[in-house]
């Protein structure tokens, strides 16, 4: 890679960066966090990954190592930070995977529940295109409604219908960590 002012730059040496700087948030943000090395990594490296793939391939990128490390916008720690920040719900909700749990919904479930059926066309339309950042953008999306959900339900709330929301949340973290990996992105269970 080389920069506007014609230095060169190594790969790895912007890995290298790109953990620390990952690093260092985790100190920050949660700096009691268990396997902060390997967080740090799949962070780092998903951040960069991520902010390749998102950008249709036809148009210029600008690298910023800072804004694509951020974990609020549209950027993977954002999308790895939704699929923890999932997981913790449903370990907190003591969530019982029942196939049994029908979901009914509710006016915030149902822009996820839509979303969701779109996962497997998405998939196939990325993968027809060559374009994989119809699946970033997916992801992108999916974490922005489940994040609008988060914001409008409360969850954990014991009133009949909690096993069903965590029913819905357990789809959203399968469909992150899938939509992760196709894009070559660890999804941590905690962050």
């Amino acid at each position: 890679m080389s920069t506007r002012k014609g230095k060169l730059v190594l790969l790895e040496e912007v890995l290298e960066q790109a953990i620390q700087m990952a690093m260092a948030n985790i100190h920050e943000k949660n700096p009691t966090l268990a396997e902060k090395e390997e967080v740090a990594r799949a962070v780092g490296i998903g951040a960069i990954i991520f902010h390749d793939l998102k950008h249709d391939r036809h148009h210029d990128v600008e690298f910023s190592m800072e804004e694509m490390l951020t974990f609020e916008g549209d950027t993977g720690p954002y999308v790895q930070y939704t699929h923890a920040r999932a997981a913790s719900l449903l370990n907190k909700g003591n969530y019982a995977n029942d196939a049994e749990t029908v979901f009914n919904g509710d006016e915030y479930s149902w822009s996820i529940v839509t979303q969701l059926m779109t996962f497997p066309e998405t998939v196939v339309h990325a993968f027809e295109a060559y374009d994989p950042s119809l699946i970033a953008k997916y992801v992108l999306d999916l974490s922005k409604a489940f994040n609008k959900y988060y914001a409008s339900v409360r969850i954990l709330e014991e009133d009949g219908l909690k096993q069903e929301r965590l029913s819905l949340i357990d789809s959203v973290k399968i469909v992150l960590k899938e939509g992760l990996r196709l894009l070559g992105m660890k999804a941590p269970e905690q962050m």
